[in-house]
């Protein structure tokens, strides 16, 4: 049995499948907003599957928030969310049919679905609200968001969160267990230039790890945390990993906290979701750079 990914297909988002693939099968994946507008990250999966021949279904999902919004990380990844030093993806047109039906129709199979969560979730809310039924046959999502201490799109949230908070709030509200890997957690695996320099793989690779990159050098930071990839490491190999019960609530009215994941683990009785309390960084940054070697 394999998992579902749920992403906003960009840079982190590719390096997180490619790990997961590395130690699990993709039963299939949903496409979201987030880093890019939908339509990018249509643009981002399909060069992806011709240039990885990934063999599993792809689908398109919302394109904006519950509440109608956009949010994007363009700002910070170029138009189309995959920065590079050069090499790109192949260009392609992703002409996926509907996620939903096809989300459903796979968890009425399962009775433990596992989901790698790499974006905004709105994805999943919409499930919760449509089909409430299906999240009993959830044991676990692994979601790249949300931070402990700050944020990263604003002081106080995560894009993730920011992106759509009424979708983690709904997510939240209805016991779904999400295991949070959050800012704190993802800041403690970085990568710096001599590890693109020693990585044995095709030039694409270190062009797509090289751009990532050049997001911390542009603001004068020798070290980028790898994300996405971390969320990925903690789905395949959780014992590099501590975790501990927590009661998770998003802002959703602060005018400057909007977004905002607050985080209380003072009664484990009290918990809706699982935190990262430490991981071994090495070992996970290890895993996370071995999925892109020897890569074409």
């Amino acid at each position: 049995m394999g998992i579902w990914v749920d992403t906003d297909m960009g840079v982190d988002d590719l390096f997180a499948v490619l790990l997961t693939l590395q130690h699990t099968d993709v039963d299939g994946m949903s496409l979201v907003f987030g880093n890019a507008p939908l339509e990018y990250v249509k643009q981002n999966a399909a060069g992806a599957v011709q240039q990885f021949d990934w063999k599993f279904s792809i689908f398109s999902g919302a394109e904006c928030a519950l509440l109608g919004g956009v949010q994007t990380a363009q700002n910070i990844l170029g138009a189309t969310g995959m920065p590079s030093r050069g090499e790109c993806l192949p260009t392609a047109e992703g002409n996926y049919p509907a996620a939903q039906v096809a989300l459903c129709d796979w968890l009425d199979r399962q009775t433990n679905a596992e989901i790698l969560a790499l974006g905004p979730l709105t994805n999943l809310a919409i499930l919760a609200l449509t089909q409430p039924g299906l999240l009993a046959n959830i044991s676990k999502i692994i979601w790249m968001g949300g931070g402990i201490t700050r944020g990263n799109h604003t002081a106080s949230a995560e894009f993730n969160a920011l992106a759509d908070p009424e979708a983690l709030a709904v997510l939240l509200a209805r016991d779904v267990v999400i295991t949070m890997i959050d800012l704190d957690a993802c800041r403690k695996v970085e990568i710096l230039e001599e590890d693109i320099t020693a990585l044995k793989s095709s030039q694409l690779m270190k062009d797509l790890l090289g751009g990532y990159l050049d997001i911390a050098l542009s603001r004068q930071r020798p070290a980028m945390a790898l994300y996405d990839p971390v969320a990925a490491a903690a789905l395949v190999a959780p014992s590099a990993f501590q975790f501990a019960p927590a009661r998770i609530e998003v802002e959703l009215a602060g005018n400057l906290t909007r977004g905002r994941t607050v985080v209380d683990q003072r009664d484990p009785k009290s918990a809706n979701a699982l935190v990262v309390q430490d991981l071994d960084a090495e070992r996970v940054k290890s895993i996370c750079l071995s999925a892109l070697k020897n890569r074409s």
